[in-house]
């Protein structure tokens, strides 16, 4: 029973859990992988095209065609007290054209003070009664992409992301979502893409576990009312991720047999009205800018502009904020290694971090 429970309210989400739906849901599916795609302001739904695609567009996992391919990234959050590991591994399907990939990533913090029962009923503090717990967010993704009409210039991809989630011994959710991206190269080398995340509306189902997190009313012999209600649990158990859609458009230019320069311009478009410099009831639009320049396809110089917003300032008055990003890269015998400076998962509070990442191709060591 339960389990049938579960997935129809998987089916009907859309209507029937509407009041679940929150704002900042699954936010550790976008912080994102990759230092070239962050040195880039994550504009590269268009010309990624090697396993870190399972992450940002799946339709570019038909460039990784003759052997596979492996990606990994760690990273550090406020100060090493969140961390984030992602890995991926992508591999080709000769006989039918079409390729691959999985794809694991993690987020986590460790030793969380637990204070649920600090205070007892009778507002007694005690506190021998804190103990430390861990809280981590994780997603497997199965990706599969080809190409249309046996067109190798028009690519489209499919992901199945399925969630786990638990606050210590407190709560548990499992979740399921699909994505879908497609992309379109010409043989002058343009790009263009489009990435839908959450078509389904990816969901998380929770479980608490009422035995740890128990309602505790305190009375307050000073205060008239009624007593005041500590651990309150949440009224609903299904929670909901918006759908959300990204656009780009980029070019390639050959200057000569070893310079070249990628651009793109991306428009990442919710379906909630953010404090994004272009945003109405419902809706927000944030354009995103990188480019890459490359020498001999050995070295590589890249930057970007993304997360533009309106930030309220002391006086009221609301000013646009632009961050900015840098990265340079290294690729030798099918070995990659990026590094970027960035914002790290858009936090918005000014804090750059460090991020390197790596990726191997097989078919350069074959």
């Amino acid at each position: 029973m339960k389990k049938s429970i579960f997935f129809l309210s998987f089916i009907t989400s859309q209507f029937v859990f509407s009041q679940a739906v929150r704002k900042y849901s699954n936010e550790f599916l976008n912080i994102g992988a990759d230092a070239r795609s962050f040195a880039m302001g994550n504009a590269v739904v268009a010309n990624i095209g090697n396993a870190n695609a399972a992450y940002w567009n799946p339709a570019g996992l038909t460039e990784v065609n003759y052997d596979w391919e492996a990606a990994a990234m760690h990273a550090e959050y406020f100060q090493s007290i969140a961390k984030f590991d992602y890995a991926a591994v992508a591999i080709p399907l000769r006989e039918s054209n079409s390729t691959i990939a999985f794809s694991l990533m993690r987020f986590g913090v460790d030793d969380i003070l637990n204070t649920t029962e600090l205070i007892d009923k009778q507002g007694n503090v005690n506190y021998d009664k804190i103990s430390k717990f861990s809280t981590a967010d994780y997603a497997l993704t199965m990706s599969y992409a080809g190409n249309v009409f046996n067109n190798k210039n028009i690519q489209f991809g499919a992901n199945a992301k399925f969630v786990y989630r638990h606050i210590g011994k407190f709560a548990q959710g499992l979740g399921f979502g699909i994505d879908l991206g497609l992309q379109y190269r010409t043989d002058n080398q343009m790009y263009f893409g489009v990435m839908a995340r959450n078509i389904t509306t990816t969901f998380n189902a929770w479980t608490i576990n009422k035995n740890k997190v128990k309602e505790i009313e305190v009375d307050d012999p000073s205060v008239e009312g009624d007593p005041t209600i500590l651990n309150d649990l949440p009224a609903e158990n299904i929670e909901l991720t918006l759908p959300k859609i990204q656009f780009g458009i980029g070019k390639k230019y050959d200057f000569n047999d070893r310079v070249s320069l990628l651009g793109e311009i991306d428009m990442n478009v919710e379906f909630q009205q953010t404090n994004s410099i272009i945003s109405g009831n419902g809706f927000s639009i944030s354009p995103q800018i990188g480019f890459e320049l490359s020498y001999d396809e050995m070295i590589f110089l890249r930057g970007g502009f993304n997360n533009a917003q309106k930030v309220e300032q002391f006086d009221g008055k609301q000013k646009t904020q632009v961050q900015p990003n840098a990265g340079v890269g290294f690729k030798y015998k099918g070995i990659s290694i990026d590094y970027a400076l960035t914002n790290f998962g858009n936090s918005g509070l000014g804090l750059y971090s460090n991020i390197f990442s790596v990726r191997f191709e097989m078919d350069k060591w074959r």
